[in-house]
């Protein structure tokens, strides 16, 4: 896959920990009660909740927080006005990095954005330094062994996906935007586990590094997704397996 972001590949095995420290469903929150003020409580007709929901129910959120969290949507969050946000900066060797964020204080999460990417080698840019190096795109993740990733590969294509990138353990499925929840019912059909789905930043060329500059970029981006107003974070760094390896450990 030309442009896969194999930071995917950290933050997947990060859900488990955000999940103890509380981080990941205070995040589910918040988009759930942004997509409910945005287009409805009702996810047959507002596709976004419809999505915010799933990626809740896959990050095993229970079904009664789901709620509550639509309920919230519906009426006022004490006060508190959500607003989306789009911050684009540079890490170090100049890689591209873009944070999207749900905020209740514009000022302060630029303020903490900008703090990491100084104290990470890096500089946070003017709107619209970067998005131009990424495309919206959906993406599946299905664990698999060496036994049934080319299959599983093969039933993505069949099923509408635009490309299939193998990795260790699991491949990320790439469709549409529009086709992502189509791709992603065929594969439940025919039995398949979905691991995760999202609508991600994939960028458009990705950039080699030195060792060095992409373990500074992997805690600089680690750092950014742990700030709770982050939604997602996204990088063109195409970090090498060695350098993964090492990170994890």
């Amino acid at each position: 896959m030309s442009g896969h972001s194999k930071w995917s590949s950290i933050k997947h095995q990060k859900g488990a920990t955000d999940a103890r420290r509380g981080k990941l469903f205070t995040k589910l929150t918040r988009e759930i009660i942004m997509a409910v003020r945005e287009g409805g409580n009702s996810p047959e007709t507002n596709y976004h909740l419809r999505l915010a929901v799933q990626k809740a129910r896959d990050s095993n959120m229970p079904s009664d927080n789901i709620e509550r969290s639509i309920k919230r949507g519906e009426g006022t969050l004490e006060g508190v006005i959500l607003v989306e946000m789009v911050l684009e900066g540079y890490g170090p060797g100049g890689a591209a990095i873009m944070v999207e964020a749900l905020s209740d204080n514009r000022n302060r999460t630029v303020q903490e954005v900008r703090s990491l990417f100084i104290r990470g080698g890096g500089s946070l840019g003017e709107s619209g330094s970067v998005t131009w190096l990424f495309d919206s795109k959906g993406m599946i993740v299905i664990e698999t062994d060496d036994t049934n990733a080319d299959e599983l590969a093969l039933q993505a294509i069949d099923a509408g996906a635009d490309d299939v990138d193998t990795r260790e353990g699991y491949i990320e499925v790439y469709t549409t935007p529009e086709s992502m929840e189509a791709v992603r019912t065929a594969l439940e059909k025919n039995g398949i586990a979905i691991y995760s789905a999202e609508i991600a930043k994939v960028p458009k060329t990705m950039v080699s590094l030195e060792e060095r500059a992409e373990i500074q970029i992997l805690k600089l981006l680690d750092k950014l997704e742990e700030l709770d107003d982050t939604r997602s974070v996204s990088s063109n760094v195409d970090f090498s397996d060695e350098v993964l390896a090492k990170y994890r450990a």
